[in-house]
């Protein structure tokens, strides 16, 4: 039976768990401390994720969000000990913009399931956090310190974090290469370009995206503040401009 994860090794303490039978290419990062681990995002939920972080943990495992969307959070009923920032609080508890039927659609579009995968039983995770996060706040690891950095635009309490003593940055929907949603009612491109702002100034040495191509470039983040910059200066950085094409990476606004 073919393995719905892929896993790659990023160095002796971090983990990449991938969903590459799903045309949205979902990553997600397992960071081991001395003490205990972080799982940032758990993808769509479609297979458990438990299973081979289970494998690969050094400790007790919490799960961090970087922002409450079905593809992010579909593995977080396997982590009760979860964190997640305020703006999204009401999308845990009922109030996510999209109907279950809509987003079993986007579930199922363009994918590969196991063959035991009911699409009718599907759910989006609902649930209260153990810890919400806000901008600056650390999660120790032990032996490893991470920030979480609060990063709205392609949601109000989107989340990248942060480890300073590697350069690693892990930017969720922030940055990625492909192109990036910024048209739903609930994106702000004004948030998103102040967002870009602040990650394009630190000294990454490492991105780590949420989505598709892991070999994304440290530059990348301040050429999509470049673009975000300029389009501003044009009048042009608002929904409704449409779909823009910047080469390795593109914005739907």
């Amino acid at each position: 039976m073919r393995e719905w994860f892929t896993i790659d090794r990023l160095d002796p303490e971090t983990w990449c768990i991938s969903e590459y039978r799903h045309w949205e290419e979902t990553h997600c990062y397992l960071l081991n401390g001395e003490r205990r681990s972080l799982l940032i995002d758990t993808g769509l939920g479609i297979a458990d994720i438990s299973a081979p972080v289970g494998r690969l943990a050094s400790g007790p495992v919490t799960a961090a969000a970087t922002h409450i969307h079905w593809d992010h959070i579909g593995g977080h009923r396997y982590f009760p000990d979860f964190t997640a920032h305020e703006a999204e609080l009401g999308w845990l508890n009922g109030e996510f913009p999209l109907p279950i039927e809509a987003i079993r659609e986007m579930v199922l579009d363009r994918c590969d399931p196991p063959e035991d995968f009911d699409i009718t039983q599907y759910e989006m995770f609902q649930g209260r956090p153990t810890r919400l996060l806000a901008d600056g706040d650390t999660i120790d690891l032990g032996g490893r310190i991470i920030t979480a950095l609060h990063t709205p635009g392609h949601s109000p309490g989107h989340l990248c974090f942060w480890e300073p003593e590697r350069g690693y940055l892990f930017t969720g929907d922030l940055v990625y290469k492909d192109m990036l949603l910024a048209y739903y009612p609930s994106t702000d491109p004004q948030a998103y370009l102040a967002s870009l702002e602040k990650v394009a100034a630190l000294p990454a040495k490492r991105v780590f995206p949420a989505h598709h191509a892991l070999t994304v470039e440290p530059d990348l983040p301040a050429r999509m503040r470049d673009a975000f910059r300029q389009l501003d200066a044009e009048g042009r950085l608002h929904h409704g401009t449409g779909k823009l094409d910047y080469g390795d990476w593109g914005v739907w606004l």
